[in-house]
C-alpha cells in the first residue's frame, strides 16, 4: 500500500474558487522554451528545446548572441531536445553550467560547459558527464537542480512506452524511472563521482539512484527556505501528481508502475508485494481536462506575501496554474491562453512560466496586492539572502535614493544615499547573519519596503 505521513486525496481541478493571479509578458520572441533559470544575478536564462539558451534581461530585451548554441548536436522535437540547465552552486568562482540533452542518437546527456571571458557567451566546447540509453522517444524526463546539499540531481523518466511493460521504474539496476544524484566536483573522467549517502553505493542496484518509482518527472525543484524537493510527474492516462518529500529523504519509492497516483495500476509481478511506497501530496484526474503536469516552485519571494510558502504549478493542457500548501490544499487560477512547459525563479524569488506555443515568458503576478502603479515602483534587491553585498535595480518607473535597513526590533541599522543609476551596490558586511527589513524611498519620496536575509 502507499503511505505517507499526510495523504490528500483530491481532484485538484475542480475546486469553485480561484487565486487571483495574473501573467505579464516580460520576455518574447522564443522558439520552443522548455526551460527558465538564472546564475545568481538579475538575469533569466532560457533554454529553448531547438538547442539554444539566451539571455532574458530584467527590461525584457533579449541577448542578440545566445549565450550557448549546441542546435548541432542535439535531436530535437516532441519530447526531446535541449532540456535543463543548472548552474553550479560555485558558478560565480568556476563558471561552470551543466545542461541535458537529447544526443542525434536519441540518448539522454548530461554534459558540463563554462562560461567564456564574456559572461554573456558561453564556451561552446563541453564536458560529458553521463551518457544514458533511452529505449524510446518519449518520457525522458529533462530537468536537473542543484539541492541544498550541492550535488546535482537528474529526473529521468521511465523510458517511454506505455505502462513502462519492461519495469525501468521499479528495477534499480536502471537509471530510468529515477531520481539521480551525483556529486559534480571530481576533477577526473567521467568528473562526477556517486555521493556515499546515496542508496545503493556499496550494495546492489546503480550509484547513482537517489529515488525511484517515477514515470516522467517533466519538472521538479527545492524549496529554497526548507530544502524540500517537490516533484510533479505525469501520469499514464489517469492521474497526474504532486510529490513532496525532505531534501535528506533517501531511497524514496515513489510507486510508478505500481501506482498511478494514489491508485492501483498494476498488481501482478513484483508490484504483488510491493510496499513502503510514498503517496503523492495531491493528484489531479484526466476528467477534468489534466492530460501533463509542469511542475514549478515553492514562492519565496517578498512582493506577494499571500503567495510565501504556497507551492505553483501548471498543467500543458488546461492553462491555469495551482497553487498548493504543504498540507496539499490547492487553488486555482482562472485559465489562461496558452500550453505552459515550465517555470521559472529569479534570483529574488520573484516566478514565471513560459508558453512553449507562442515562445512568450510571462511573470505571475498576485493581483488581489498589486496594481500598476505598484509594479512601476517595485525595486529589484539581490541576492537574497546575501552576504556582503546587496544590488538594487531601479524600477520600471524611479530610481531609488536612499536605503534604510532595519533588524527586526525595528532598530535603524544601516541608512544609505543612492545614486541615480540602474543598479546601486550595497556593503552590509557590517550586519550580522539574521533577518531585516529594507525600507527604500524613490525620487518621488515614495517608500516600499522589503525583506532580507543576511547569511
Amino acid at each position: 500500500m502507499k503511505t505517507t505521513t499526510s495523504i490528500i486525496l483530491l481532484c485538484i481541478f475542480n475546486f469553485a474558487w480561484s487565486q487571483s493571479l495574473n501573467l505579464q509578458s516580460f520576455g518574447t520572441g522564443f522558439t520552443s522554451p522548455v526551460e527558465i533559470a538564472h546564475a545568481g544575478d538579475s538575469r533569466l536564462f532560457v533554454v529553448e528545446q531547438t538547442g539554444r539558451i539566451k539571455i532574458l534581461n530584467t527590461n525584457g530585451s533579449v541577448n542578440a548572441t545566445p549565450f550557448l548554441n549546441i542546435s548541432t548536436i542535439i535531436s530535437s522535437g516532441g519530447e526531446r531536445g535541449l532540456l535543463g540547465l543548472a548552474f553550479h552552486p560555485n558558478y560565480t568562482s568556476n563558471g561552470y553550467f551543466f545542461v541535458n540533452y537529447t544526443n542525434t542518437a536519441g540518448n539522454t546527456v548530461i554534459a558540463r560547459y563554462s562560461v567564456s571571458g564574456n559572461p554573456d557567451i558561453a564556451d561552446t566546447t563541453g564536458q560529458i558527464l553521463m551518457t544514458i540509453t533511452q529505449p524510446y522517444s518519449n518520457h525522458n524526463g529533462g530537468c536537473i537542480k542543484f539541492g541544498p546539499d550541492g550535488f546535482l540531481y537528474i529526473a529521468m523518466g521511465d523510458g517511454g512506452s506505455a505502462g513502462d511493460p519492461e519495469n525501468r521504474a521499479q528495477n534499480i539496476n536502471e537509471n530510468l524511472g529515477k531520481m539521480l544524484r551525483i556529486d559534480v566536483n571530481s576533477t577526473v573522467a567521467p568528473f562526477y563521482i556517486n555521493p556515499p549517502t546515496n542508496p545503493y553505493v556499496g550494495i546492489a542496484g546503480n550509484d547513482e539512484i537517489w529515488a525511484i518509482g517515477l514515470r516522467n518527472p517533466w519538472k521538479f525543484s527545492f524549496d529554497k527556505s526548507t530544502g524540500d524537493l517537490w516533484i510533479a510527474d505525469v501520469g499514464q492516462g489517469v492521474w497526474e501528481e504532486v510529490n513532496k518529500v525532505s531534501p535528506t529523504l533517501a531511497n524514496v519509492n515513489y510507486g510508478w508502475k505500481c501506482f498511478e497516483g494514489n491508485a492501483v495500476y498494476n498488481s501482478t509481478g513484483n508490484c504483488a508485494s510491493i510496499t513502503g511506497t510514498t503517496a503523492p501530496l495531491a493528484v489531479a484526474n484526466h476528467n477534468t481536462g489534466a492530460c501533463s503536469i509542469t511542475g514549478g516552485y515553492v514562492y519565496r519571494g517578498t512582493t506577494y506575501p499571500n503567495l510565501v510558502g504556497k507551492y505553483l504549478f501548471s498543467d500543458y493542457c488546461l492553462g491555469k496554474i495551482g497553487i498548493t500548501t504543504s498540507t496539499g490544499a490547492t487553488t486555482f487560477s482562472t485559465t489562461f491562453s496558452g500550453n505552459f512547459v515550465s517555470f521559472g525563479e529569479d534570483v529574488t524569488g520573484e516566478l514565471y512560466i513560459s508558453d512553449i506555443g507562442s515562445g512568450t515568458i510571462y511573470k505571475i503576478v498576485d493581483t488581489s496586492l498589486s496594481n500598476e502603479s505598484f509594479e512601476k515602483n517595485l525595486f529589484t534587491l539581490y541576492p537574497n539572502p546575501a552576504k556582503n553585498i546587496l544590488f538594487i535595480d531601479k524600477s520600471q518607473s524611479n530610481y531609488p535614493t536612499e536605503i534604510q535597513i532595519y533588524d527586526v526590533n525595528g532598530k535603524l541599522v544601516l541608512q544609505q544615499e543612492t545614486g541615480k543609476i540602474s543598479q546601486n551596490k550595497i556593503d552590509i558586511s557590517p550586519l550580522t547573519k539574521g533577518f531585516y527589513f529594507v525600507t527604500i524611498k524613490n525620487d518621488n519620496d515614495e517608500n516600499s519596503q522589503y525583506k532580507l536575509v543576511v547569511e
